[in-house]
């Protein structure tokens, strides 16, 4: 990438915020750069670059104009003789919180998921207190793994450590797409060099290949969707980062990359909800559907709150290609995720309503204290940086559970008391285990015994939420 100036980062802003502060932006700039005068990284490049980077990432994210600037002012704490309050009385009190919530999280030094926990309570916190905290960690980081290989590899490996098992995985969950694929590609290559490696020499041929297919194949589709009249805003495709196939094929158990369907995908992009599921049918109608890989994500949005149609097709001539259709909104906010959902006033202010899909982090922050550090990290990995599917009740209510959730988790989740008293299940109208392993699109019905007061003990052994668990043991001590 060639050197970001400030004029960039106005410019893109500009793009979705017309009243942005350009003024106070400079003065930002002018402030930071006198601040770090002489200050050199280990790359050779002055400070004030890196800290042009994190501003222009955060841009790229339509992060407003308090957050800019203080992306461009998040260093001044631990390495210049500015202080916040210095920063309070020039740009007030709103961008010193937020340059003093980045300070704090970079203090906590990642050194492994088992010594991180406590650091990890304290991010989580920061993080409920104010979203842009972590948004501006993102593009710091972002731009951070651009020069890495300036620093010893012990600190490359603690970095490209940190943001593959907390910020890439933090980002997926705010539903930050962009940042979560920039996050992920950048530290891949330090984790896993020899698989980076291996990916990037067997992919690239065989994607130059399946691209060369996708713009003759844009042409049916287009010719198609004309015909039908359907109003079509742009036809993309899009390639599979290399991190997201390495993870696919430890899924999949895959030793190469020719069982995954997903490498390459077209991405339609329509006007409406309705143009959405008439480019479906239009697409069967012209290629045989693959069996289980229809996914209706607006109907059923992700936890994330990610929308969009996906299906996978058998095309004319044996190649197999995913469609994935939305509008220009869900495009969006599949991008930008959280930030996706500030908007911006006639003088250019900013506010944001975080929603249900942020509920998640109020739990992880109401986590018990007394959770020691083992506990936390499962409930961490299993209820929040997990996958999750989708079922549902007999009455068709959705309930999001992680990935391998029981039907015990989903009593559970439905009242501590159902938990207690479940004593068998149907799923999708059958007799099941109770340590039956859950997919998403099953209906789950739950079967009582109402005299019931105490949990199995053996249900410890497969349950997989901290709910569950948690409300197991407490019960199993209750007396009765």
């Amino acid at each position: 990438m060639k050197d970001i100036q400030l004029k960039d980062i106005i410019h893109i802003a500009k793009e979705y915020n017309q009243k942005v502060d350009q003024d106070m932006i400079q003065l930002a700039f002018d402030f930071a750069k006198e601040a770090h005068k002489g200050q050199v990284r280990k790359n050779g490049q002055e400070v004030i670059t890196h800290l042009l980077g994190t501003a222009y990432y955060l841009a790229k994210m339509r992060m407003d104009d308090a957050t800019l600037i203080a992306g461009l002012l998040h260093e001044i704490p631990d390495e210049t003789q500015q202080t916040i309050e210095d920063i309070k009385k020039q740009f007030g009190s709103e961008v010193a919180t937020l340059v003093e919530g980045v300070a704090r999280l970079s203090k906590l030094k990642y050194r492994g998921m088992e010594k991180y926990a406590e650091n990890l309570r304290k991010m989580f916190v920061s993080i409920a207190h104010d979203i842009r905290i972590i948004i501006i960690k993102f593009a710091d980081r972002i731009h951070n793994l651009q020069t890495l290989d300036a620093l010893p590899e012990e600190k490359q490996q603690r970095i490209a450590n940190e943001v593959l098992e907390i910020y890439a995985p933090i980002a997926n969950r705010l539903g930050i797409g962009y940042a979560k694929t920039e996050l992920e590609e950048g530290a891949f290559k330090y984790v896993h060099p020899e698989q980076y490696l291996f990916l990037h020499e067997t992919t690239t041929p065989l994607l130059d290949k399946k691209d060369a297919y996708l713009c003759e194949l844009k042409e049916h589709i287009a010719n198609y969707l004309r015909d039908a009249q359907i109003q079509v805003l742009r036809i993309d495709s899009r390639i599979k980062s290399l991190y997201s196939i390495y993870r696919k094929m430890n899924e999949k158990k895959h030793s190469s990359v020719d069982g995954l369907y997903d490498l390459v995908a077209m991405r339609i992009i329509v006007e409406s909800i309705a143009d959405c599921y008439a480019v479906l049918g239009i697409v069967h109608h012209h290629w045989k559907p693959l069996p289980d890989r229809i996914k209706d994500y607006i109907a059923q949005p992700k936890p994330n709150n990610y929308r969009s149609l996906h299906t996978t097709v058998f095309c004319d001539t044996g190649e197999i290609v995913e469609f994935q259709i939305r509008t220009e909104q869900m495009e969006y906010e599949s991008s930008f995720g959280i930030a996706a959902h500030w908007n911006y006033d006639e003088a250019g202010k900013a506010s944001q309503k975080i929603g249900k899909n942020m509920e998640w982090l109020s739990a992880i922050v109401a986590l018990p204290q007394t959770l020691d550090t083992n506990e936390y990290l499962t409930s961490l990995k299993l209820d929040f940086f997990q996958n999750r599917i989708f079922v549902f009740t007999p009455k068709g209510d959705v309930i999001n559970l992680p990935d391998e959730s029981t039907p015990v988790d989903f009593a559970y989740h439905i009242h501590s008391d159902i938990g207690r008293m479940c004593t068998g299940a149907r799923v999708n109208g059958i007799f099941s285990s109770l340590d039956t392993e859950l997919k998403s699109g099953d209906v789950v019905e739950i079967i009582l015994e109402k005299n019931r007061k105490k949990p199995s003990i053996d249900w410890l052994s497969f349950v997989k939420t901290s709910l569950a668990r948690t409300h197991i043991k407490v019960q199993l001590r209750e007396k009765s």
